[in-house]
């Protein structure tokens, strides 16, 4: 059986497909493949390695799973294919055998080529010299003009129109798309395809191939072309390819090569971004010089728009990395207060609130038997998973207290079903705990067990602290009986106070626990507990 390899288009990251055996990409850190993007869900899609490919099942998620740019709900991916989960893009290689050189054998490649013409390129400049064979075609440029000198302001006009319409977008795959339907309106082409370069593996990697016609099945591109447009930082013209001995490949015979283009995306200096490839399927000789010039002027204005998006896409990351911290301490919060017209102030307001303590069980003696890195490291696992639950069923995280997490609903923002919200996150929580362990218990790690405790009712909501520093955080009875209700829980349990088990829409979910005494209180309180078998 074969085996698999997800390579990214963007980064270093690659994850081996085992033969037969189902993974789960996410970005929980239960996944098999974790991938920390917020286009991506908890548990996006899984993945089973197979005899005829990769069979791909999305697992319901928010921004979708798409194999070669179309979405899927089950799919099967051949080698070479891109998929894509949410804006994470990633190749599928087939393992090859021992002696096999990956970084000379480019995915959307095929072997050979024959080439009549070439243009040395520096960062999207064409100098004077033009290294010629073969004949001289009429040309495949739509200009107009009646003489040169109209024909050269043409070029110039579209230069500057084709400019302005790419630097404006910062999205890599809508880019990509206009560049295509740009070559489309200027050149008479059959094929446009651009395939961009994985830095850490020194591949080209297809990202968007596109046809006349519509068909957007990626089409390869001759491979001693490509890699010369790469290596040599030469655009490329090559006449009648199906008259080539060297073009003899199943593939071309397929395709109908006749005449084709190939340009490198340099935006500055010798760095190659990928190349831009445009073919013609019926004519021979159909392209002439003034075409192979112009699409290099149009590749560096297209390898420009590239690595701004490139750039872009390093700064979201980048401010995302700056950003962690925030997000454990109410990232929601923080947003409304920066959005404020006025300047942050104390104060705040009472406001019905429901509110969520969970505990780790037993954490002082497990602490006292693992090293204190261990330790940070299981927290920081558990902590991650736990706050990105409560992140998607909309809770604000209040603190961490130890091994405790405080949470809550209904501040900032309210939400008319935040007690259900609460329950579902709870719920989430003990079962995601169990799959924790389950994972961990692979890794020799020992297992943990959380109680948790929920309460409902007005509280006070809003910054506390001085002038130097603020601190958004709620006070009341509310928030001192779920914390109670916390400690009494047992590993796995969750228990309520009555004012939330009434707000919650299915109370069939509950069933009673004892009475809880609480200081300051003269009567005990009534405790409910989420039954097991929810």
């Amino acid at each position: 059986m074969p085996a698999y390899r997800l390579v990214a288009t963007e980064g270093t990251q690659s994850f081996d497909l085992p033969a037969g055996r189902s993974v789960v990409v996410g970005r929980g850190v239960t996944s098999d493949i974790a991938l920390y993007d917020p286009t991506i869900s908890r548990r996006h899609a899984e993945l089973t390695a197979g005899p005829d490919g990769v069979q791909v099942r999305d697992l319901g998620s928010s921004n979708g799973t798409c194999v070669n740019g179309a979405r899927v709900a089950i799919g099967l991916m051949q080698p070479d294919d891109s998929i894509a989960f949410g804006k994470v893009r990633f190749q599928l290689e087939q393992l090859a055998e021992p002696g096999y050189d990956r970084r000379r054998s480019s995915g959307g490649l095929t072997p050979h080529g024959t080439i009549v013409r070439q243009l040395h390129v520096r960062g999207g400049i064409v100098p004077v010299e033009i290294t010629m064979s073969g004949p001289v075609a009429v040309g495949q440029l739509r200009l107009g003009g009646p003489n040169d000198a109209q024909r050269a302001t043409r070029k110039l006009t579209l230069l500057l129109e084709i400019s302005q319409k790419l630097s404006g977008e910062f999205d890599l795959d809508r880019l990509l798309g206009t560049v295509v339907d740009v070559t489309f309106e200027i050149m008479n082409v059959d094929r446009v395809s651009i395939l961009l370069l994985n830095e850490a593996t020194g591949e080209l990697v297809p990202r968007i191939s596109r046809s006349r016609l519509g068909d957007t099945q990626f089409k390869h591109v001759p491979k001693s072309i490509a890699q010369k447009v790469v290596d040599e930082r030469v655009a490329v013209l090559s006449h009648d390819a199906a008259a080539d001995t060297r073009f003899q490949g199943q593939s071309i015979a397929l395709q109908s090569v006749r005449s084709a283009m190939c340009s490198p995306l340099m935006a500055e200096g010798d760095r190659v971004l990928g190349l831009l490839y445009v073919d013609n399927l019926t004519s021979a000789n159909s392209f002439s010089d003034e075409d192979l010039q112009f699409l290099v002027a149009f590749s560096g204005l297209a390898a420009v728009g590239i690595r701004n998006s490139l750039y872009a896409v390093q700064l979201q990351r980048e401010a995302m990395v700056r950003s962690n911290f925030e997000r454990y301490f109410a990232p929601n919060v923080a947003a409304e207060i920066v959005q404020q017209n006025e300047a942050v102030k104390l104060g705040g307001e009472r406001r019905p609130l429901t509110i969520l303590f969970s505990d780790i069980r037993g954490f002082t003696t497990l602490s006292e038997s693992m090293p204190p890195e261990e330790i940070a490291r299981l927290l920081t696992d558990y902590f991650s998973e736990m706050v990105e639950i409560v992140f998607e069923h909309g809770g604000t995280l209040d603190k961490f207290i130890g091994d405790a997490i405080m949470a809550l609903w209904g501040a900032p923002i309210a939400h008319e079903d935040d007690p259900d919200r609460a329950l579902g996150a709870a719920i989430a929580m003990q079962r995601a705990v169990a799959q924790l362990n389950a994972k961990w218990a692979e890794t020799g790690r020992p297992p943990i067990g959380i109680g948790i405790g929920i309460n409902f009712g007005e509280a006070f909501a809003g910054n506390i602290g001085s002038h130097r520093r603020l601190e958004y955080t709620v006070i009341g009875d509310v928030v001192n009986t779920a914390a109670r209700l916390c400690k009494d829980a047992e590993a796995g349990e969750i228990l309520v106070g009555s004012a939330f088990r009434a707000a919650v829409r299915h109370q069939e979910l509950f069933e009673p626990a004892v009475e809880m005494s609480l200081r300051g209180k003269s009567a005990a309180v009534e405790v409910w507990r989420v039954r097991p078998d929810r």
